[in-house]
């Protein structure tokens, strides 16, 4: 058989983490692998991919991951301090564990700001560099499991599908990352806020890292093609995002409106 080589295999050896790393060769969606096994997971757990053939964006858009290059895992959560209602907190704990990991590995080499494109896309100035799609199942009154699957662009360096603006950490940097140490940084980040997270300092880390929160209008569009500037105010509890438009302020939820992004050069 044909030996594997993969950087990922490191995973198998590397005892950073005390809970459990799942790692597939190939997998669809490690976040469906991680719903259809959510009975034998438990908090913390990892779940891997060599190679992820049909990872989803939060509009249902095909992440693209060149096999063995980046990173393409899921987070099996039981947030039991965090309530159904409040539910967006996890969002916010997992876009700001990316964002601080990326931060710290790029923190000598990226020119421009590391920030969280509402509700959860991360961003290096205008280039997406990471996707998030977080999947809670509620039992009653509490949240029985929840699945961050996070799509992080590391060491690919050749883009050729048509997503508009990608970049990975090894185009910025010009280097390439140990992916096992990254990912278990972002995890046991996530983990950590989860189990005991402050709410108030965990929102106001949120809106201090959001893309394009700058007091400036930008330009928006909503689903039957109007559009209109507007400036970031706020996010509410619940992730629904305040828009101070020409008529006041306004709260959309996601899919009811998207920024307009400025073609790359």
């Amino acid at each position: 058989s044909k030996r594997d080589t993969s950087p990922l295999r490191k995973i198998r050896q590397t005892p950073i983490n005390p809970m459990a790393t799942i790692v597939l060769p190939s997998v669809p969606s490690t976040n469906t692998w991680a719903k259809e096994h959510s009975g034998t997971l438990s908090h913390g757990d990892i779940v891997v991919a060599h190679d992820q053939t049909a990872g989803r964006g939060q509009r249902g858009n095909h992440w693209e991951a060149e096999p063995g290059r980046n990173l393409t895992f899921s987070l099996f959560l039981r947030p039991g301090r965090i309530a159904p209602a409040a539910q967006f907190l996890i969002s916010e704990i997992v876009s700001l564990a990316v964002v601080k990991a990326l931060r710290r590995h790029l923190a000598e080499t990226a020119s421009e700001t590391v920030t969280v494109k509402w509700p959860n896309d991360i961003y290096i100035g205008d280039r997406k560099i990471a996707g998030i799609l977080i999947e809670h199942a509620i039992s009653g009154m509490s949240i029985s499991h929840t699945v961050a699957g996070i799509g992080l662009n590391v060491n690919q360096t050749r883009f050729i599908s048509d997503a508009p603006n990608p970049v990975s950490m090894a185009m910025i940097a010009g280097t390439e990352f140990d992916l096992p140490a990254i990912m278990y940084e972002i995890a046991d980040e996530i983990t950590r806020h989860t189990d005991a997270p402050d709410k108030t300092a965990i929102h106001e880390a949120y809106l201090s890292s959001l893309w394009r929160k700058d007091g400036c209008p930008h330009e928006f569009s909503m689903p039957d093609g109007t559009r209109f500037m507007a400036e970031i105010n706020d996010v509410s509890e619940t992730g629904m995002l305040r828009l101070n438009t020409p008529g006041g302020i306004r709260e959309f939820a996601f899919k009811e409106v998207a920024f307009i992004l400025q073609p790359q050069s």
